[in-house]
């Protein structure tokens, strides 16, 4: 990997303090886009940056979304299994590329950030004139390998969950290979997944023997000692001045009534109190530690990164990173730490255009450390969880809905924003299964975002949280249809 090139320096700092760079993106002339299936990740985006707009596959507000651009008509293309197939049917869809064309300033189209793209988005965006403001997708692939991400995490100093690195031939092999040094309790993570997708607990050979087949068709996979943990993610961004840090926040995961993926992310909090100190500081320094190795391989810009606490020895462990931002970005950027400084993702953006900055990270840092800047916020990532096919024939709207104390659930108001929120009585909701969708097992439905928690301090549901959950569930209306799995491709999550 190629080291960071480092900014020109000029004579005299353009920009000198947050204040700067707050007023420079204010008044911002370059054409800024997210292009990604729905514009969850970087929701109000817009309201911090001029000239930053949505290109979606999925219009989660009925385009009532004053910055969201979503093309009317369907173009023919093959069928979608991953998010970068839809960015890469999006950048070739002539009224995107009509809309990009109508807003290039100065001859030029502006840049694009994507959740997901590979090295066709990359060709795309490129000949429409756009810059990929992302480290590139072959960079990206390499980190986002969960084999390699603890060879990063190792050179950095940071631990990890006791592990080994080997293919696996069979369960007597798995056996031979990590028993020794892990026991018979085991995790395996195949490379690429995301979601509890293609994270698998195996404690004996019945168990093995349901994901052996993708198990023994990779070349290394990553096999962890199964601990009693606690999940919890922390963002940052690698910058020329430092790594900047968020807040620890907790994980949703596996829970059945969101998710039917056993590991499966679901959701975050983040609250004051989530964490002792010790496990606060000891994630942060870790974070530093591997956003420092991050640029010495050639990364910058956003990151995230998922730590495992064991609740038996109170140990935190690396779980695994995302080179990108993520779905618990929605949760970062708009609690009050950010808002009081600003988005984690400003500074990402930062990076790459092209002018001089200076401010403390440090600083920072420390602010975003106390826990007296962190206000309570929840959100769930609702999926199908049944085994079944079903056609929508009404979904609810995206925005404000108010839950009455027998827990019946009403529209309140249109809304954009998260922040909307007055109460723990409302939640933010943005679908993303819409009437003639079809619903299948792992779908996602829409987000869920209110204040307060949505887990108990034992790490299970609140009332409130299935509540939630049954209540927007039952906006769907929709009816079982002859199965249709041979003719749906099913691309799993597209927020995560």
């Amino acid at each position: 990997m190629s080291k960071v090139t480092k900014a020109k320096s000029t004579s005299k700092t353009a920009l000198k303090g947050i204040s700067d760079i707050r007023r420079f993106f204010y008044k911002n002339e370059v054409p800024l886009y997210f292009i990604s299936a729905t514009n969850f990740n970087l929701l109000g985006a817009d309201e911090w940056i001029k000239g930053f707009k949505f290109i979606c596959n999925i219009e989660c507000f009925d385009g009532l979304h004053p910055n969201v651009f979503a093309p009317k008509e369907e173009m023919p293309h093959d069928d979608f299994e991953s998010i970068e197939d839809i960015n890469n049917y999006l950048l070739q869809h002539p009224e995107v590329k009509a809309f990009i064309h109508s807003r290039k300033k100065k001859g030029k189209a502006g840049k694009a950030m994507f959740l997901m793209f590979d090295e066709k988005t990359e060709k795309l965006a490129k000949k429409l004139g756009l810059e990929v403001i992302f480290p590139s997708a072959k960079m990206r692939n390499d980190m986002d390998n969960k084999v390699n991400t603890n060879r990063i995490a190792e050179r950095a100093g940071v631990p990890c969950v006791p592990y080994v690195l080997s293919k696996v031939k069979n369960y007597q092999h798995l056996q031979e290979v990590s028993k020794k040094e892990l026991g018979t309790d085991l995790v395996i993570q195949t490379p690429f997944g995301d979601s509890g997708h293609t994270t698998f607990f195996i404690s004996n050979e019945k168990e093995y023997l349901k994901y052996a087949p993708e198990i023994e068709q990779e070349g290394e996979v990553k096999i962890m000692k199964r601990i009693n943990c606690r999940g919890s993610a922390i963002e940052a961004c690698v910058t020329k001045n430092g790594t900047i840090v968020a807040p620890l926040m907790t994980e949703l995961v596996g829970f059945k009534e969101l998710t039917p993926y056993k590991g499966g992310w679901c959701g975050n909090e983040i609250y004051p109190d989530a964490f002792t100190p010790s496990i606060r500081q000891k994630a942060r320094k870790y974070t530093q530690l591997f956003g420092d190795q991050l640029r010495k391989d050639g990364y910058k810009g956003y990151f995230e990164l998922d730590f495992l606490i064991d609740q038996d020895n109170g140990a935190i462990y690396l779980g695994e990173l995302n080179p990108r931002v993520t779905g618990a970005s929605s949760i970062t950027n708009h609690a009050v730490f950010a808002l009081a400084d600003a988005p984690l993702y400003l500074f990402h953006i930062l990076e790459w255009m092209d002018l001089d900055y200076d401010f403390s990270v440090k600083a920072l840092n420390e602010r975003w450390g106390k826990q007296e800047n962190i206000d309570d916020w929840s959100q769930m990532v609702v999926k199908h969880t049944e085994d079944t096919v079903e056609y929508i024939h009404s979904a609810p709207n995206s925005g404000i809905w108010r839950m009455f104390d027998n827990g019946h659930i009403q529209f309140d108001r249109m809304d954009t924003h998260r922040r909307a929120v007055e109460s723990e009585q409302e939640a933010f909701f943005l679908r993303i299964s819409k009437k003639g969708d079809y619903l299948y097992e792992g779908a996602d439905m829409g987000i869920l975002v209110s204040r307060g928690r949505m887990m108990t301090n034992d790490f299970k549901l609140t009332a409130r949280a299935k509540s939630w959950i049954k209540a927007i569930k039952g906006q769907y209306h929709s009816e079982m249809v002859e199965d249709k799995r041979n003719n749906l491709t099913l691309i799993g999550s597209l927020t995560k």
